[in-house]
């Protein structure tokens, strides 16, 4: 009985998977076996540095609103419930490029937060 090796459907397999894992370090670019269980791992933790990558962002954005706000002479936390009272509604993304890009419109939101605050 002869020997079956796959033919075209197992190299075109095979070529895709080594097309992905090119760039990859050692056997982990050019060996079947090792090269499709470092691309299921790198799957995997795509998947997970997706979900990261949002708290990392948010945690960022925190910690530039605080430093601007702290220079404006409020803390972050105060900011955020004056912004909530005076019913402005901008999310931490926008705070935080304010915060880096127009120092003026964050003191003027900082202002904004500080007066609902009195209230």
């Amino acid at each position: 009985m002869p020997r079956v090796k796959g033919g075209s459907a197992s190299d075109s397999k095979r070529k895709k998977l080594f097309n992905i894992t090119k760039g990859y370090y050692g056997r982990k670019k050019n060996v079947y076996r090792r090269a499709k269980e470092a691309y299921l791992r790198s799957l995997t933790n795509a998947y997970r540095d997706r979900k990261a990558k949002k708290r990392e962002f948010r945690r960022l954005w925190i910690t530039r609103i605080n430093a601007a706000a702290r220079i404006n002479g409020i803390s972050y936390s105060s900011l955020i419930n004056g912004l909530r009272k005076a019913n402005v509604a901008v999310n931490r993304k926008m705070l935080a490029e304010l915060a880096v890009n127009d120092m003026r419109a964050f003191a003027r939101l900082v202002d904004t937060a500080k007066e609902a605050l009195r209230q």
